[in-house]
């Protein structure tokens, strides 16, 4: 079996995973949202997309701490439990959720957005050339300013190198393929933008170490 077709397939892992565990990395935010909400305020932003959202515990503090949030999530598991979740905590008007494959252009967005959050969607099943485009996709509806701010897991992650690979700095883990960043990685995907941070975090008990990158759009000329 090759390594693209074992790629495509992971959207099925990610359905049985939530609908077995309906809160899957549990209720509280991650500290990559919390850091994020700060980065969006200090920029007056209060439109973000946000991608890969999983079962929306980072979606709901942004949707509280003010923002207007717009989820694009590729499971049917995950969508249904968001809008289940904004509706049982009177947040509705401020979340929108559609199911969509990220790797594909986004559904009438262009230029609408302040800024872009994802949580370990850029270390998902995503090879570099997706990943350069997804970067395309998010440039094209940020406004001028815009912030792209996404975590990857990093080589430094104990699992980086475990596994089975697949390709690139892809390892499969448990059933699920994790693609590990390094610092060459993010300035390759920055095309388009300036790179205004890179820090460093960790989460969970192994524990996953991260790249939290903030990026901030400039015109492509």
């Amino acid at each position: 079996m090759d390594n693209q077709h074992v790629l495509n397939e992971q959207q099925p892992q990610w359905e049985q995973a939530f609908a077995k565990n309906k809160d899957m990395f549990g209720e509280a935010p991650s500290e990559a949202a919390v850091r994020a909400a700060e980065i969006f305020k200090k920029h007056n932003q209060t439109h973000i997309l946000e991608l890969g959202a999983g079962q929306g515990r980072d979606t709901l503090y942004f949707a509280r701490q003010g923002f207007h949030v717009h989820v694009l999530d590729y499971t049917v598991e995950g969508t249904e439990r968001i809008i289940q979740k904004a509706s049982e905590h009177g947040l509705s008007d401020r979340i929108t959720v559609t199911q969509h494959d990220v790797r594909i252009p986004f559904p009438q967005l262009d230029a609408s957005m302040d800024g872009c959050y994802s949580h370990m969607l850029y270390c998902m099943a995503l090879t570099t050339d997706e990943l350069q485009k997804l970067n395309a996709h998010i440039h094209k509806i940020l406004r001028p300013g815009g912030l792209n701010i996404y975590t990857a897991r990093h080589i430094g992650d104990p699992h980086y190198g475990q596994g089975v690979y697949r390709g690139e700095d892809l390892y499969e883990v448990g059933g699920f393929i994790v693609h590990f960043f390094d610092r060459a990685k993010v300035k390759q995907l920055a095309e388009g933008y300036r790179i205004v941070d890179i820090h460093e975090l960790e989460e969970g008990g192994l524990p996953r170490r991260l790249f939290q990158v903030t990026l901030e759009k400039v015109d492509i000329k």
